[in-house]
């Protein structure tokens, strides 16, 4: 059985893996204070929530685009699973190459969701993860990443309209019933939602023209539900790609 962990900027996730087969996922909000027994006594619950024990588990894999929680985090996998857990960065090995002006930018949450489409959909994709910032990242027939966009992600634009503007109010960020808003909070849904799949659909669009070549589109992240059966530019929304990635890799790497 392995633990795939993607510590984000806003959450924890957690996936349990038997095989190709994965038996549970759990979030947990990131919070650099959290101590190892923490961390550690909810990772248990969570086996436990999944019906296995800490015993059951073989090995432990980490993404992870947030340096500060990680000394806490990994220290209860070490103490509550007896595993020093494998991290994904520089040195290990993924089967995809990275031609970009600086490799090691690209955040190892991306790296693993490129690695998960490319060995399950093919190439050349583009994949886009619609987390806490929205990223694109294209990946050749050859396996090799070749550019990219970074871009802000749908609840870190809304938190800051409702954060900087007194008098509007937080919104639930889902598909409003219509664009023909008669409401301050049913505004503000439209207003989002219609603004950011305009600019998903346009930046498709434009890889599309540049690239001047076809490709798959994979989508993934938990805000990629809110919009996959509203455009047809996106082939293929997959909210578990990043831990198919994550077991591809720790399949190249469990020589260790």
């Amino acid at each position: 059985m392995l633990v795939a962990v993607d510590i984000g900027n806003t959450n924890i996730v957690l996936g349990f893996l038997d095989g190709d087969d994965i038996i549970g996922t759990y979030r947990i909000t990131t919070k650099s204070n959290h101590t190892s027994d923490e961390y550690g006594l909810m990772i248990t619950q969570f086996l436990a929530l999944s019906g296995l024990r800490p015993s059951d588990i073989d090995d432990v894999i980490i993404a992870s685009v947030v340096p500060k929680v990680m000394h806490s985090f990994r220290a209860s996998i070490i103490k509550f699973l007896n595993i020093n857990p494998m991290v994904v960065g520089p040195g290990i090995k993924t089967g995809i190459n990275i031609r970009i002006d600086d490799p090691k930018s690209l955040g190892s949450d991306c790296l693993a969701d490129c690695v998960g489409a490319y060995y399950t959909y093919g190439g050349p994709v583009l994949v886009a993860d619609f987390g806490t910032a929205t990223t694109f990242n294209y990946v050749n027939d050859e396996g090799v990443i070749t550019c990219g966009l970074i871009t802000t992600g749908i609840r870190t634009a809304a938190a800051a309209l409702w954060g900087e503007t007194a008098q509007l109010p937080e919104v639930e960020i889902t598909k409003p019933k219509s664009i023909l808003a008669t409401g301050t909070k049913t505004a503000m849904q439209a207003g989002l939602y219609y603004n950011f799949l305009g600019g998903i659909e346009r930046t498709i669009r434009q890889f599309r023209m540049e690239l001047d070549e076809p490709f798959t589109v994979v989508a993934t992240g938990g805000l990629g539900r809110v919009f996959k059966d509203d455009t047809e530019l996106i082939d293929v929304y997959d909210p578990e790609l990043i831990f198919k990635g994550m077991a591809l890799i720790h399949n190249r790497n469990s020589h260790r």
